[in-house]
C-alpha cells in the first residue's frame, strides 16, 4: 500500500521579508478574523502592516526567521520512517496554514506521488476551530483544485494520546534534572490562548488542553511539582482564557517558588517558545523574584511521540476519523467539536 500523509501546522516566516506576508495571511483567515472577506482583508493588511517591526524583532532573536519548517521535518521524516518499517510505502508530506509550503504544493506533490489512501495529520494534540479546522478547510480546497480523489481520512486531535503525554514528561524531567530539592516547584503547563468568545462557541479546545495537562501530570508522576494551566501569547484587545502564564510567573515569584514551564499545545520550537518562554518570561521571572526559571521542550521528534502518531495514522488508514479516545471524546456541550466534521 502507498500511504501518503500530510501533516498540518502553521508555519512561520523564513525570513525577515516574509514576516508581514506572513502575518497577513494569518490575519486573513475567517477562523482567526470572523469578518466578511470585504472587511476582512484590508483590516489583516492593516494589522500585519502595524504588527511586523514588532514581529521582526522578535524572529531577530533567534535569527531572524523561523525553525518550525526544519522542526516540521524532523517530525515528518521520523514518522515517514516508522510507517515505513511497517512494509508500507509511506511518505511523509507538509502543509502549513500561513507560510509555504502551502497546502496548494502539498497536494500537488500528493498527486505525483499517487497513493492509494491518504492520512490527514494536524500537529495540533487540541483541536481548536482556529488551527485544525482551519488547516483541514484549506486542504479541502487544496485537495479539489489539485482534481485529488484518492480515499482519505484524519486524525482530529490527540490530547491524551500516552506517547505524546510520555514524550512531554519526559522533557519535564530532563529541565528538573540539577533542580535544588530544598526549593518549592510551581509546573506551569502553558499553552497558546484563545479568545473567549471562540471558546464560548463550543470550540473544545480549552477543554481538551486541561485533559493534555491531566495526563501529562499522571506520566511525569512528580507529586513534589505543583502544577498549573495557563496560556500564554494574547493579541490584540478581546478578553483571553486564562490564567495568563506572565500572571502565574508573578504569583509564583510571590509565592517564593521556582517555575518550570512546560509548552502543551506546542509540538515544536517557535518564536512563542524560543522568544517568548525562553527570553521574555526568563526576564519577567527575574524581575518577578522567581528563584530559579526553567523551560522544558517541546516534543519535537521525540520517539515516543512519533510512535504515538504512527500508532493514530495506522487507525486512521483504515478508513476513519481517529481520536485519542473510542470515537468523539469531547463533551456533548463542546458544539464545535471536530469529530463529526470540519
Amino acid at each position: 500500500m502507498k500511504l501518503a500523509v500530510v501533516l498540518f501546522n502553521l508555519g512561520g516566516p523564513d525570513s525577515p521579508e516574509a514576516v508581514e506576508p506572513f502575518l497577513r495571511n494569518l490575519f486573513s483567515d475567517p477562523a482567526i478574523i470572523s469578518l466578511p472577506t470585504i472587511f476582512r482583508l484590508p483590516l489583516a493588511r492593516f494589522i500585519a502592516r502595524r504588527r511586523a517591526p514588532v514581529a521582526r524583532a522578535i524572529y531577530a532573536h533567534i535569527g531572524g526567521r523561523s525553525p518550525i519548517f526544519e522542526e516540521t521535518r524532523k517530525q515528518a521524516d521520523a514518522l515517514q520512517a516508522v510507517l515505513s518499517s511497517d512494509g508500507v510505502e509511506a511518505k511523509a508530506f507538509i502543509a502549513m496554514r500561513c507560510w509555504h509550503p502551502f497546502s496548494d504544493g502539498a497536494a500537488q506533490a500528493v498527486k505525483a506521488f499517487g497513493p492509494d489512501k491518504i492520512v490527514l495529520l494536524p500537529l495540533y494534540p487540541q483541536y481548536s476551530t482556529s488551527t485544525t479546522a482551519s488547516s483541514l478547510k484549506d486542504w479541502a480546497r487544496a485537495a479539489k483544485k489539485a482534481g485529488l480523489a484518492t480515499p482519505t481520512s484524519r486524525v482530529c486531535c490527540y490530547p491524551w494520546e500516552p506517547g505524546f503525554a510520555t514524550a512531554a514528561a519526559a522533557k519535564i524531567r530532563s529541565a528538573m534534572e540539577g533542580a535544588s530539592d530544598t526549593l518549592s516547584w510551581r509546573l506551569l503547563l502553558s499553552a497558546h490562548g484563545l479568545p473567549k468568545r471562540t471558546i464560548a462557541k463550543g470550540d473544545p479546545y480549552q477543554w481538551q488542553v486541561e485533559r493534555s495537562a491531566d495526563a501529562i501530570v499522571r506520566a511525569l508522576d512528580m507529586p513534589g511539582l505543583e502544577p498549573a494551566v495557563c496560556y500564554q501569547s494574547r493579541v490584540g484587545p478581546l478578553e483571553w482564557i486564562g490564567p495568563a502564564t506572565d500572571a502565574e510567573i508573578r504569583r509564583a515569584g510571590a509565592d517564593g517558588k521556582g517555575v518550570i514551564v512546560a509548552p502543551i499545545a506546542f509540538v515544536s520550537e517557535h518564536s512563542e517558545t524560543l522568544v517568548e518562554l525562553d527570553i521574555e518570561y526568563r526576564k519577567l521571572a527575574v524581575e518577578a523574584g522567581v528563584p530559579d526559571y526553567r523551560r522544558a521542550a517541546t516534543v519535537g521528534a521525540d520517539p515516543d511521540f512519533v510512535n504515538g502518531l504512527a500508532g493514530l495514522v495506522r487507525q486512521a488508514a483504515e478508513g476513519k476519523t481517529v481520536t485519542c479516545g473510542d470515537g468523539r471524546i469531547c463533551p456533548a456541550d463542546q458544539k464545535r467539536c471536530g469529530y463529526g466534521g470540519t
